[in-house]
């Protein structure tokens, strides 16, 4: 009889301690971050009794989502905010039912990133730290505090249709979209393409969706809209996701309605900065076409973002997806605001009749590796784009006369490192496709700098264009920090290391010109000399590598190019160049394109010329310039070396065949 009692008096004060734990009131009056959705709150009588009796869950906005919120403010705008269901983080599901008129859903997104778990309710961040819960009357009552205000889909006010629509589908918003508050964009031409096909069905379904719906802006040329078909409607659902823009990953890639035996159309977000604002681009990428709907990808400026409807979410976008009817210089001036706006401001500096402008109008089969809007902001590309001539050299050292699509480039990748001629004569660029737990990345390097593709496979009539992060042929690395990234000069790197050698390459005192054995030339240099190369890594022979190193190297009061070279040494009178070791006399000749250097009676391929530094000059060169004697110095250790195992150079040259580097 006594344990009940204790049990009793337990229970009793666990539920005055739950009682006289702050209401989601009170919390709300404490936290003067909430002021303004309290404010809101205050002024609504159902949201008022529905705090007073009922359980409830809360989603706050915070005062800076409100100083950053556009859309329209009125004391109903609270009920889109509020459940009369009472739900904690662990208990969300993909939605909750708000309390707004018709009751529309609240779309919960779980983001799982690599270091936590991130929950958002439509576009709104949920501040997990912050959320709260307290007991009122009995009731639960949870509160969650979120960085955006939650906007609804509303009707106008002045609707002329009858009674105004709540809670309308996909389907039900078009076919009435002029009597939402979609801003200036009307939605009539592709509403008519889904009536005239009978898709009406695709954005009626029941479940949870994301539809694009392209504004009528982006059916010019009107010749646009009779390239729209059945599949090209599909192609703008992507089924069982409802994905708003930042509570979804960007790149992530979603199959699409248009994903079946014969077409088949992935669906990705891309967020880039222009200025200050940021800009979110919807990709749809056609991996396998037919004879009416070309590979590629089409990008789409998102006109306005995260409109909720009841079976998902609405993008409007500025243009169809799927559609590939514009040329590459279309495709750069369609939007004064574009991802590539910048680099066509940069062409049309060089004149209205440029002739790299002239070029990509005229060419029927290019490739495009355009800068982003951000690459042109570097301090060293904006000094040089004055220049114009200089700026003719880099804009062709970003145009391929070919279709280089991204399956081309890493099919030619697989057993070399593949390098395409470009625009700009004798000079190439150079791919590396660098695969990192399924995730591929393809750098380019071009002109001495190394930039990633951040969006490949532009499909246009004539040609794709591939963005990439940084302006080729500006070089903004010094020769230290362009040795030390190189993929392809890892073991001269590592040769430099010894006795301090590479440490003189940051000054900017000096001006270098250094010939650089790629790595897979000390892979043939190895399998011929084993001996020889095992020294070179010894730590007592480190005083020979260094001097194998400065025959390499020349530190004057400038750099010399190959086309330098090439005046000062042609095929039958060297030219004498000093080094910190010995004179370095060479000769230079061009065959099929391709630079050679004959030094000590051999002439030595130059893989890749020109590589250009804020501080010299790199020149890839496919045979180390080692002599004889080098190779006795460093052999007549055979008896003290440590033998690497036959099997392990085997496999290690097996492998940089395979990868070329």
């Amino acid at each position: 009889m006594g344990g009940l009692k204790v049990l009793l008096i337990v229970l009793y004060l666990s539920f005055v301690v739950a009682e006289t734990k702050p209401s989601l009131a009170e919390k709300l009056r404490e936290d003067a971050d909430l002021s303004q959705f309290l404010a809101l709150l205050e002024r609504n009588a159902v949201a008022n009794t529905t705090l007073q009796h009922r359980q409830t869950t809360l989603f706050a906005p915070t005062n800076q989502a409100f100083q950053r919120y556009n859309g329209e403010m009125d004391d109903s705008l609270v009920l889109f905010h509020i459940s009369n269901l009472a739900v904690t983080l662990t208990n969300l599901d993909y939605s909750i039912s708000s309390e707004l008129d018709g009751n529309p859903p609240l779309w919960i997104t779980r983001r799982r990133d690599t270091m936590h778990d991130d929950i958002y309710v439509n576009n709104a961040k949920i501040d997990i730290s912050r959320s709260y819960q307290a007991t009122r009357n009995g009731k639960l009552q949870v509160l969650h505090v979120i960085d955006q205000v939650l906007q609804p889909l509303l009707p106008l006010s002045q609707s002329s249709g009858g009674s105004p629509i709540y809670n309308p589908n996909a389907y039900q918003f078009l076919e009435h979209s002029d009597e939402f508050n979609v801003g200036p964009h009307r939605l009539r031409s592709f509403r008519q393409k889904v009536n005239q096909l009978q898709k009406k069905e695709v954005f009626n379904a029941d479940g949870r969706h994301t539809f694009f719906i392209p504004v009528d802006e982006g059916f010019k040329p009107t010749t646009r809209s009779d390239l729209i078909d059945a599949k090209v409607v599909d192609g703008h659902v992507i089924p069982q996701h409802v994905l708003f823009t930042q509570a979804t990953p960007d790149n992530k890639e979603f199959k699409s309605l248009a994903f079946t035996d014969n077409v088949k159309v992935i669906i990705s977000f891309t967020t880039t900065m222009n200025g200050k604002e940021e800009i979110t681009f919807v990709n749809s990428n056609t991996v396998a076409g037919d004879a009416k709907h070309s590979r590629g990808v089409v990008l789409a400026d998102i006109v306005r973002a995260n409109i909720p409807v009841k079976n998902g979410v609405v993008h409007l976008i500025q243009r169809p997806l799927m559609v590939v009817d514009t040329t590459v210089i279309d495709f750069l001036k369609e939007k004064e605001d574009g991802p590539l706006c910048k680099f066509y401001e940069v062409i049309m500096d060089l004149g209205e009749h440029n002739p790299f402008l002239n070029e990509l109008t005229m060419a029927k089969d290019i490739t495009l590796f355009a800068p982003s809007n951000e690459a042109w902001n570097e301090i060293s590309v904006q000094n040089i784009i004055r220049n114009h001539h200089k700026l003719l050299d880099i804009l062709n050292l970003h145009l391929v006369r070919e279709r280089l699509p991204l399956d081309a480039i890493i099919h030619n990748n697989m057993n070399q490192i593949y390098q395409a001629p470009t625009a700009l004569p004798r000079r190439y660029l150079y791919f590396n496709v660098i695969n990192h737990h399924n995730n591929m990345t393809l750098t380019v390097e071009g002109g001495g700098v190394n930039a990633t593709v951040t969006q490949t496979n532009i499909a246009a009539t004539n040609g794709f264009v591939h963005i990439i992060d940084r302006v080729l042929g500006v070089p903004y690395t010094t020769v230290y920090e362009k040795m030390k990234t190189d993929p392809m000069l890892n073991i001269t790197y590592n040769l430099g290391k010894r006795q301090m050698f590479n440490h003189q390459l940051n000054e900017m005192e000096h001006r270098y010109t250094y010939f650089v054995p790629r790595d897979h030339a000390w892979l043939k240099f190895q399998i011929k000399h084993p001996s020889a190369y095992n020294a070179l890594f010894r730590e007592d022979f480190g005083y020979y590598t260094k001097q194998i190193l400065e025959r390499h190297m020349i530190r004057a009061d400038r750099s010399y190019t190959v086309s330098d070279l090439k005046q000062l040494a042609n095929e039958t009178h060297p030219f004498v160049l000093p080094t910190s070791r010995d004179p370095l006399r060479l000769r230079v000749k061009e065959s099929d394109k391709n630079y050679y250097v004959e030094w000590n009676g051999r002439w030595i391929h130059v893989f890749r010329p020109d590589v250009e530094c804020t501080n010299g000059i790199i020149h890839v060169i496919d045979e180390p310039f080692v002599l004889e004697s080098d190779i006795r110095a460093t052999g007549a250790s055979d008896k003290t070396r440590v033998a690497y195992p036959l099997s392990l150079l085997f496999i290690s040259f097996v492998f940089a065949r395979i990868l070329e580097y």
